[in-house]
């Protein structure tokens, strides 16, 4: 071996990545039905007819080891299709640490320790964000676009993607009070500063990445950098800065005029984020009458415009501590009225349900909203 081989190893390992590492537990049959509801809102995705086994291999997710002729699920359909134990016991030091630090600065005002599958953990990091960034008003020619979501889908989904999996470094997402910074372990392929103009994408855990875009929660390689330069300037007036290092950072500027939201009792007691509890069987029969601008219902439907969301996750968007009883109450009411729906409707009771509007929910909403 010669010293230029050697020091090519060290530097970029045996060249085994986390699509090739072989699992052998079954995925979660929860998760494995909300990726095909999701895909099948729209009608007519593939996958969606697939069982869990066919879906694995048309996603390249279940393969065969060539070296010992054994079969399994690889290590990235573990990581985005498995059961908790299941993710910790393929990569134990696996962990997403979602931090809101503005007020105090030791410690955290908010905190969410993100030890699950991808799935979840995007879901999870998306609503940590929900409730603390605010979402200022901007039009895209007539039509209002959520520059929050364009921007931070972007940034959650590399924190996601694009992480070297082999490395214990714990990713990270810090709000702090003018800024977003994401950490993530990395095997650089450049070193330095990344800009749209002069930017060669280059495929990181290829089988994630395409689940991702499969579910429209990422964008194909380059165009998604570019898409976030364009946004951040709108949102926050100044360029990301990307940093490509052994530890890939993201650094997104927060408008000035619309800084991070802190609820008062978090700041105080630095109280971490509960896990959701679980979603009622059935919706109640309730009155026909529509929810008024400012009530409750209506700021659930406007939480839910961009997207669906869990009951966790609408209580972070709206600022609560935890999913309170006015807040169960309130979407009741909206899916008696036909204003939501689930996304599982199959499964209510499930943990992973998920709640989105419906047409005439969408219509009830104003152009302002």
């Amino acid at each position: 071996m010669t010293p230029q081989h050697l020091a090519e190893l060290l530097r970029g390992g045996e060249g085994l990545t986390v699509e090739f590492k072989r699992a052998r537990e079954a995925l979660n049959r929860d998760i494995y039905e909300t990726v095909c509801a999701f895909l099948n809102q729209r009608g007519g995705h593939p996958w969606a007819e697939l069982d869990d086994l066919e879906l694995l291999k048309s996603a390249r997710l279940y393969q065969r080891d060539y070296q010992t002729g054994a079969e399994g699920i690889s290590m990235a359909g573990a990581l985005l299709f498995g059961r908790d134990e299941v993710v910790l016991g393929v990569v134990p030091h696996h962990r997403t640490d979602a931090i809101l630090r503005v007020h105090d600065l030791d410690r955290y005002d908010d905190r969410d320790d993100i030890r699950t599958n991808l799935l979840e953990s995007y879901d999870r990091l998306m609503a940590f964000v929900n409730k603390h960034v605010a979402d200022p008003f901007y039009l895209e020619g007539n039509r209002r676009v959520s520059l929050r979501d364009r921007i931070f889908r972007e940034v959650v989904a590399n924190l996601l993607i694009h992480r070297e999996y082999l490395n214990p470094f714990p990713a990270k997402l810090i709000i702090q009070r003018d800024r977003v910074v994401t950490e993530n372990s990395n095997n650089p392929h450049g070193l330095g500063l990344l800009r749209p103009d002069d930017f060669s994408p280059s495929p990181k855990n290829p089988a994630i990445a395409r689940v991702f875009r499969e579910m429209q929660w990422a964008e194909e390689l380059g165009s998604g950098v570019r898409n976030l330069f364009k946004y951040a300037r709108a949102f926050g007036g100044q360029d990301p800065v990307l940093n490509e290092e052994s530890i890939f950072r993201v650094t997104v500027m927060l408008p000035p005029d619309s800084r991070t939201v802190v609820p008062t009792s978090e700041a105080e007691s630095g109280v971490e984020s509960q896990p959701e509890s679980q979603p009622e069987s059935q919706p109640e029969s309730q009155p026909e009458s529509q929810p008024e601008s400012g009530s409750l219902e209506h700021r659930v439907l406007r939480c839910l415009l961009f997207g669906a969301m869990n009951k966790t996750g609408i209580s972070r968007a709206l600022g609560q501590r935890s999913i309170s009883g006015p807040l169960n109450q309130a979407v009741r009411q909206l899916l008696a009225r036909g204003l939501i729906e689930y996304t599982l409707p199959d499964k209510p009771n499930s943990r992973l349900q998920q709640y989105r509007l419906t047409a005439t929910g969408r219509a009830h909403l104003s152009p302002q909203d």
